[in-house]
């Protein structure tokens, strides 16, 4: 078995260093990637340092992967040697359950297994993409567009099918429309992204001014409003067809709730630690409040294609692994534009 090089937390502190271990044999339908590279997500810092309180060290953290195929097994028929490809969330699923057959896996009712800090199949703890190679099922395996830079491609694994999933579930993607966008981090400058290549006008929301030049000119908002300027706020009253709001910072809801049109709708992608809202925000005017996760292998996959499609790149800061834990503490004082993406073909050794 060849030896797999990562980056591991061994306790709470969450600092990452060298760490050797074995991956699983590769199967019959699984597929054995080189990673290329390795977005850098929150979750990482949630449980290297045992944020939820379940964290199986050591922690090999990353769920934004991509690399290149270098074997596959004898039932594989999607993959072949050489081709590009890309890990998201979760890695394995019961394959069996309503949600499994609409390929919504990462709803499904055995609980999809994550990439990393989960217990698999087989009783292994899976690791994830701060590591040299990673075997993965073929069905939990994205095709990688061959238009597409591999760097670019790792952040649309959870940032980018976060906020695409339900847009497209709540029938975003209507040209006229208008959509505000909550906090413009990793998911919020995919949101803006994603909203105007769908035709939307987009108004970004912030607590920071520093972030409105490159909203409009960087990102093409259409808008930008201080969102503790109740002034800017007012003014927009019920003007909003939807809102995806991506921050997770404690905030009130009510006053974005009243921006929205009767039957407008606010998507929670952010995970603040509460939700605090009148009942009359809902009712008076038949709003909709509605959560989401990541997403199924087939949106995934369509979104994967439709970024490819429309020349819709993530805004990416490279970085080599030796500097992972530097990204993480900027990360956590939001200090990225807009996603951290680790090189690790180049600086894993």
């Amino acid at each position: 078995m060849e030896e797999c090089l990562g980056w591991a937390a061994r306790d709470v502190s969450g600092v990452l260093s060298p760490y050797k271990f074995s991956r699983r044999v590769l199967g019959c339908d699984d597929v054995s990637l080189k990673i290329t590279h390795c977005g850098v997500c929150y979750a990482d810092i949630l449980w290297t340092r045992n944020i939820h309180g379940d964290s199986k060290y050591p922690v090999v953290p990353g769920h934004e992967i991509v690399g290149i195929v270098k074997e596959v097994g004898s039932n594989v028929h999607r993959f072949k040697i050489g081709d590009h490809v890309g890990v998201g969330t979760y890695v394995n699923s019961c394959k069996d359950c309503e949600y499994c057959n609409d390929r919504l896996e990462i709803f499904c009712l055995k609980r999809a297994i994550s990439t990393f800090n989960a217990v698999d199949v087989d009783g292994t703890i899976t690791k994830g993409g701060y590591s040299s190679y990673t075997i993965v099922h073929e069905r939990y395996c994205y095709v990688i567009p061959d238009n597409y830079p591999l760097a670019l491609a790792a952040p649309l694994l959870c940032a980018g099918i976060t906020v695409y999933s339900p847009m497209m579930r709540h029938k975003m993607n209507q040209p006229g429309k208008y959509l505000g966008v909550i906090g413009l981090g990793g998911l919020g400058h995919m949101a803006v992204k994603f909203g105007k290549a769908f035709g939307l006008n987009v108004t970004v929301f912030s607590t920071s001014i520093s972030k409105k030049e490159e909203a409009l000119n960087l990102l093409g908002a259409d808008r930008f409003v201080i969102s503790s300027d109740q002034q800017q706020m007012e003014a927009l009253a019920k003007s909003l067809d939807f809102i995806v709001d991506t921050a997770s910072g404690d905030h009130p809801f009510d006053p974005y709730l009243s921006l929205l049109k009767t039957a407008g709708i606010f998507v929670l992608v952010g995970a603040p630690s509460e939700i605090k809202i009148s009942p009359l925000s809902l009712l008076i005017s038949k709003r909709t409040i509605s959560g989401s996760a990541t997403g199924g292998t087939k949106e995934t996959q369509e979104m994967l294609d439709f970024c490819a499609t429309h020349k819709i790149y993530p805004e990416i800061e490279t970085i080599p692994i030796q500097y992972a834990n530097e990204a993480l503490e900027r990360l956590i004082n939001r200090d990225v534009k807009y996603r951290f993406v680790i090189d690790i073909e180049n600086s894993l050794k």
